[in-house]
């Protein structure tokens, strides 16, 4: 509730205006948000709750979750069920920690998933008692399509997460079950322990749950390269945007933010060219006549006109900046934000806003905004000829391209 905060914050300082009592206390609670008032948040003592990370400490939390007192008074199926459960929610969560190769896109799974998925277990197995027969296909209905295929939007994810259930709920989990899938002569292991006390679950996660593994979730051990690599490089750019950017660094061979925006920018203005190097679309029209103009010259038509656009923000953009060094325009928030991404090699928001998908820092996506505009500039000289080669992946919309080629 953002704009009840600003109201809020007007309240608490009239009421400390007017002597509250002393032992008046306000809690909130939020998820990671940019719009809490910057003034509520200085009077406020800050209490994070970080997410577990790794199998071990994830099972634990999800397995604490629930009570002694309610755990302890279920039938043996329903702990073993349970515990597989906890396993089962800490795959959901931990595999989005190794982004696409895990999920295709990044769901919010929470304990509330595992809440209601025991919840409605629980009910099914009291009511199913008499038969003595497990649900087997009910319980991974409601839980793989509803409880946490709720928020499952992707089929591929979806597929897995049944085909995860299959391996998991069947008859065999009664029988100490191995746990981890397609772990045969890998010479890991973690299986399903027999009913026991709450205590017993808890020590048997502590002392037999094996060293943090890909296979836990089904992947090959070569999965974690991607991940660790992606923690590394979080940890280096962190520690890039803590140095000292007004000044030389403490060794006395760095540069002050000025500088390398200025060296940045007579980069871009040398060897990329950009500013001359705008395409004339009308001289390419004049070009073109009407019996000539096919998909693949519309297409290519609005390739420059995207180029254009995006040539234009840059000289633009930069060209302030330059005039902010000489005081003859008034720094302003938007142009700290590109300063800040200039010098942490990003490739700033408003560039990105108008230019091509890409995920390169900001030296090679100028490298790459050169071979895209030498790409049309090859093809504006002769508008008419179809090129024999055509790279996609210098394309602002590669899909456009191959519709009109069809």
């Amino acid at each position: 509730m953002p704009l009840f905060l600003l109201e809020l914050e007007k309240k608490l300082d009239e009421f400390a205006a007017e002597g509250s009592a002393p032992g008046f206390r306000l809690f909130l609670s939020s998820d990671p948000a940019n719009s809490i008032p910057i003034g509520l948040l200085e009077k406020s003592i800050k209490l994070t709750n970080e997410p577990p990370q790794g199998v071990k400490q994830n099972m634990k939390r999800a397995f604490t979750f629930f009570t002694k007192e309610s755990f302890e008074d279920k039938d043996p199926k329903i702990k073993t069920i349970l515990f597989s459960l906890c396993y089962f929610h800490t795959v959901m969560l931990e595999r989005r920690k190794f982004g696409p190769k895990g999920w295709n896109m990044m769901y919010p799974f929470s304990v509330g998933d595992l809440r209601d998925s025991a919840l409605v277990m629980n009910n099914y197995m009291e009511t199913n008692a008499a038969s003595g027969k497990i649900p087997w296909d009910d319980l991974k209905y409601l839980i793989g399509q509803i409880m946490y295929g709720g928020h499952i939007v992707d089929d591929r994810d979806r597929i897995f997460t049944i085909a995860f259930l299959d391996n998991l709920m069947n008859d065999g989990l009664l029988d100490e079950a191995e746990l981890f899938p397609f772990i045969e002569g890998k010479n890991i292991t973690f299986k399903c322990p027999p009913p026991n006390t709450y205590e017993k679950y808890i020590e048997y996660i502590e002392t037999e749950c094996p060293p943090e593994t890909p296979l836990a979730f089904g992947m090959d051990p070569n999965a974690e390269i991607d991940f660790r690599t992606g923690q590394c490089t979080q940890l280096f750019s962190l520690l890039v945007e803590i140095q000292p950017r007004d000044g030389a660094s403490a060794g006395g061979g760095g540069n002050t933010i000025q500088e390398k925006i200025q060296e940045f920018m007579h980069r871009v203005s040398d060897e990329a060219s950009l500013d001359t190097n705008k395409l004339n679309i009308d001289d390419i029209n004049s070009k073109i006549s009407d019996e000539q103009r096919q998909p693949y010259q519309n297409t290519f038509l609005q390739e420059c006109e995207y180029m254009n656009v995006l040539i234009k923000v840059i000289v633009t953009s930069l060209a302030e900046i330059e005039l902010a060094f000489k005081g003859e325009l008034t720094m302003n928030v938007k142009m700290e934000n590109l300063m800040n991404a200039i010098f942490l090699n990003r490739v700033p928001a408003n560039w990105s806003k108008y230019g091509f998908v890409s995920t390169r820092v900001l030296s090679s996506w100028l490298d790459n905004l050169k071979q895209r505009l030498d790409q049309l500039n090859l093809w504006k000289d002769d508008p008419v000829t179809t090129p024999k080669c055509t790279f996609l992946n210098r394309l602002f919309n590669p899909e456009s391209f191959l519709t009109a080629i069809q």
